[in-house]
């Protein structure tokens, strides 16, 4: 089965969004949470609205270029635009399950090890 040149067309722009990484958060922009939303036309239009993680960022004015850059690389992109926005804030729970990982801030206790709750650590000391 084929996938629809759109859909195709998305799945290239995120693996190009994973390509691009915060300068000050070892993760890329796409897991990290950055990315609040994609629009793709049939006819190559990009659309993306993103933040940042904090309006103090370093490279505030230079990663939407980058990002608009890499999506415009891309064959089957006409035209790419980047809205940077702060509203609503960036959160920690934009982050994806792989970001959070990464960063050792998983909920999920590593492999081969019980999950014991903090509280539970505490009532046991007493």
């Amino acid at each position: 089965m084929t996938m629809n040149p759109v859909d195709d067309l998305q799945r290239r722009i995120i693996a190009a969004l994973r390509a691009i990484r915060d300068p000050e958060i070892p993760v890329n922009i796409y897991d990290l949470g950055l990315i609040y939303q994609l629009d793709v036309t049939p006819t190559g239009d990009v659309h993306v609205r993103m933040t940042l993680t904090s309006p103090n960022c370093p490279v505030a004015e230079a990663l939407p270029g980058r990002v608009a850059q890499a999506i415009r690389a891309l064959d089957g992109v006409r035209a790419a635009n980047v809205e940077l926005v702060w509203e609503p804030p960036w959160s920690r729970d934009r982050m994806t399950e792989a970001a959070r990982l990464e960063l050792g801030m998983s909920d999920a206790p590593p492999a081969g090890r019980p999950f014991v709750p903090a509280d539970s650590l505490v009532n046991r000391r007493r």
